[in-house]
């Protein structure tokens, strides 16, 4: 149901605001891929999500739901992410689009941004 995926995405939002790169990758299925940003090279397997996330380690991260669109097995949301890292802080607006396993793991993640849409500031 729709209400398993929303419910996914609270749990991935969370994780990247708790900033874990271990705790982001087990929220993937063993052989789930990640296109971030889409046209980037596409990564499968958890060992090299963690690694990918692996830039969240140490910075302060806040997320906020912007909009999500749900149906059984897949969503596509927006949502705002603020890292700060030193002193710069970089703030984007990705649309990510995902699916899930019958156990809500996320089995493909595809993030929608572009560099240009990153709005970088001082912390």
């Amino acid at each position: 149901m729709s209400a398993e995926a929303r419910a996914a995405v609270a749990r991935y939002l969370d994780a990247v605001a708790g900033g874990s790169p271990a705790a982001i990758a087990a929220l993937y299925a063993p052989d789930a891929t990640l296109e971030d940003p889409v046209g980037a090279d596409v990564l499968r397997g958890r060992a090299a999500i963690e690694e990918f996330y692996g830039a969240l380690a140490g910075a302060r991260v806040a997320t906020e739901l912007l909009a999500v669109r749900a149906v059984e097995g897949q969503a596509a949301f927006s949502f705002r992410v603020t890292t700060d890292a030193g002193d710069q802080q970089y703030v984007v607006e990705p649309i990510d689009v995902m699916t899930f396993d019958a156990d809500g793991r996320i089995t493909s993640m595809r993030a929608f941004w572009a560099p240009e849409d990153m709005v970088v500031r001082p912390a």
